[in-house]
């Protein structure tokens, strides 16, 4: 059995589009947290001499100090913004990455599956076996690799749950001491 230029093409071609939908992914996160950090530190630099004046207005230290706590919640509001934003531009750009291998797994898998059905149409009597089993194996690493993406779906779904538990109280504990 010989691999046709045609077919070395294909799988060129195949590994250059994965290849740049990989980097298209990473791109694209990149530049999401680009901005991100740019308008978080922008924005922090703008509260810090807007906090800085408020708290040079402050007539004595009782003043200072409750401007300070006044100040310190919106803070922490920022921060937790920031950081679901840098978990969700990474949860998107993972979810893409997995979707560029899922796609790359399945196109494997009909290759594979292709080339033992074209073998076993050459091979001698009695290797029926052989493939059989092949197959049976590739079927098991099939099942395998789902339930495994399963299972990190689920787990990410978890994250993001206790992402969103962690930041509820933290937010609702710093409006407690804001109060």
């Amino acid at each position: 059995m010989y691999v046709t230029p045609e077919q070395i093409q294909a799988a060129t071609k195949a590994n250059v589009e994965a290849l740049l939908a990989v980097a298209n992914a990473q791109f694209s996160a990149f530049e999401k947290l680009a901005n991100i950090s740019a308008g978080a530190v922008k924005s922090a630099f703008e509260d810090s001499i807007a906090n800085t004046r408020a708290l040079l207005g402050a007539k004595d230290v009782q003043e200072f100090v409750s401007l300070q706590n006044t100040l310190a919640q919106p803070a922490i509001e920022k921060a937790i913004s920031y950081s679901k934003s840098v978990y969700e531009v990474a949860t998107e750009a993972n979810g893409e990455l997995s979707k560029v291998a899922e796609r790359r797994v399945a196109e494997w898998n009909e290759n594979f599956v292709s080339l033992l059905d074209k073998v076993s149409k050459n091979a001698p009597a009695g290797s029926d076996v052989a493939v059989a089993a092949v197959k049976s194996m590739l079927a098991a690493a099939n099942s395998a690799y789902d339930n495994f993406t399963k299972v990190a779906k689920q787990a990410t779904e978890i994250a993001e749950a206790n992402m969103t538990a962690a930041t509820a109280a933290v937010t609702k504990d710093g409006k407690k001491k804001a109060a």
